[in-house]
């Protein structure tokens, strides 16, 4: 997990560093956001799944970055370890993992697009995706949305949760990770409050699979 949050920490070190790359990520992951939007429309719009589609755009498509710090992780974890459940910690490290990979390919992909991620289109993001290629790590970062979905709706049955979150909240803030456990605690308040949220993750991630498989075979029209 230190790992990932390493690489992560380098590639979006580029933001502050870039201004004009800081400006075409946000305008990249603004349209991304508002891409998914519209794929999820019923979810969205779904008294049920509303709170935990908006938990997905936000946290995991949205333009803002969670507070993943390697040094902070680690004066945590055994704190982390002793107060949460192993399913717990293994959300946090799938959320790492898709954290990083996520911010890899867009990096990759605002390389790709250059001054058009400001003013982003179907046909240049499809065309971009197709030229950044790296499939079998695309498919993989899909299965990463399903694992992490499935790890925070599996948190929902684990007993005295809520709870232990609560009790990690100012731990968390001492040590710079109020993102992460905002990220815990939101998460685990949208799926409890869904019910089971199997059949909302299965929706998305056969939704993102089949969008992903059409870019790669040439059909831009997936992305209107």
């Amino acid at each position: 997990m230190l790992g990932e949050l390493a690489r992560t920490a380098g590639l979006k070190a580029r933001s502050a560093e870039d201004p004009l790359y800081a400006t075409h990520r946000t305008a990249f992951r603004l349209w991304q956001a508002g891409r998914l939007a519209r794929t999820h429309a019923d979810l969205l719009e779904s008294p049920r799944y509303r709170a935990a589609a908006e938990f997905f755009l936000t946290d995991l498509y949205g333009p803002e970055d969670l507070s993943f710090h390697a040094d902070d992780i680690r004066r945590i974890v055994p704190a982390m370890t002793k107060m949460l459940p192993a399913p717990a910690l293994g959300t946090v490290a799938d959320a790492v993992e898709l954290d990083a990979l996520s911010e890899d390919f867009d990096s990759a992909m605002i390389d790709r697009l250059g001054a058009k991620a400001q003013k982003l289109t179907a046909k240049d993001y499809a065309a971009a995706y197709r030229a950044v290629g790296r499939a079998e790590e695309r498919a993989h970062q899909i299965d990463l949305i399903e694992h992490l979905g499935l790890s925070l709706e599996g948190l929902t049955h684990q007993k005295f949760l809520g709870a232990a979150l609560r009790m990690m909240r100012k731990p968390a803030e001492l040590a710079g990770l109020g993102g992460l456990q905002s990220f815990l605690e939101r998460g685990y308040e949208a799926f409890r409050t869904m019910g089971s949220g199997v059949e909302f993750v299965e929706t998305i991630v056969t939704r993102e699979r089949a969008i992903s498989e059409a870019i790669f075979a040439g059909d831009d029209s997936v992305l209107k």
